[in-house]
């Protein structure tokens, strides 16, 4: 299935008569299945159309257009001459630089402060947008979280079994991912329980939507390829190996953490520490008193 947004250009193809062949076959089988594209090529095709309605209701006359070509040539003369002189004045502090790296006299500090920011600019500027990749994935989880509590995104399986939710899930993702197989823990109470689950896109590609449930709460895991997905910042609480990245927002909390591949990010209303995402899965396994650590 193609993804909408490499459709995007091929709207404005189609409209051009400039999709020929296969692309053409292709994009006419994509308008058939996909609604929004469909919306969007005729939003297109209405401006396309206002655009060509919308003349100029006078043409200049031929004496005014040859006086603005012949300003305009005057100003393009200009600027390549100013463009010239730049050039010539560029080669000639260049060359002033390099005669004074050959003088024992040359002043090594603003070439070490200029060769320091490069190098914070290659570490800063890598770390801005892994922080901004995360936050996006922040609130991509808190929207679709919002989107499933609205009803606008249902449940697709609805099993409180782990392997059954493993075995809808498998195929349908681009990873792979297994919940924990239940292993009931004598005399332990349950907090969360599993109600189902959905598929969902993150930055166009498949993911999956985990959902529980409490007496009073709904709870999301949205679980996407940590190829697509960072996960960084907030407040760092390290437990059982993993490393839990805790957001608190005006109505919902986020955790997020990798693990084996994988990106997660648990949204609830509910208060607690970090361990609290772990135990969402893990609350009747053997080993939760590991977590608890």
């Amino acid at each position: 299935m193609r993804n909408c947004d490499e459709c995007s250009l091929d709207i404005l193809l189609y409209l051009d008569n400039a999709l020929t062949g296969q692309k053409l076959e292709d994009f006419r089988a994509h308008l058939t299945d996909c609604s929004d594209c469909r919306e969007r090529l005729e939003e297109e095709r209405a401006l396309s159309s206002l655009l060509r309605e919308t003349r100029p209701l006078y043409l200049a006359p031929q004496a005014l257009r040859s006086r603005i070509a012949a300003a305009a040539m005057e100003q393009a003369t200009a600027v390549s001459r100013r463009s010239v002189s730049n050039r010539k004045t560029r080669m000639q502090n260049l060359t002033r630089w390099l005669l004074n790296l050959r003088q024992p006299t040359f002043r090594w500090k603003p070439l070490a402060a200029m060769t320091l920011v490069f190098v914070l600019g290659l570490v800063v500027i890598p770390d801005a947008v892994q922080r901004v990749r995360a936050t996006d994935y922040v609130e991509a989880a808190t929207q679709i979280h919002r989107s499933y509590l609205d009803g606008v995104l249902p449940l697709q399986c609805r099993s409180g079994s782990p392997e059954v939710i493993t075995a809808w899930l498998a195929g349908k993702i681009p990873f792979r991912f297994q919940l924990p197989t239940s292993q009931p823990v004598p005399n332990s109470k349950a907090v969360y329980w599993l109600t189902g689950a959905r598929l969902v896109t993150y930055r166009g590609s498949p993911a999956a939507l985990v959902a529980y449930e409490t007496p009073a709460e709904k709870i999301s895991l949205l679980v996407a390829s940590s190829k697509s997905a960072i996960v960084a910042g907030g407040e760092e609480v390290r437990s059982g190996g993993l490393t839990f990245h805790y957001r608190s927002g005006k109505n919902y909390e986020v955790i997020t953490w990798t693990n084996h591949g994988l990106a997660y990010a648990l949204v609830s209303p509910l208060t607690g520490p970090p361990q609290h995402s772990c135990l969402v899965c893990h609350q009747n396994m053997a080993d939760q008193n590991l977590v608890k650590q």
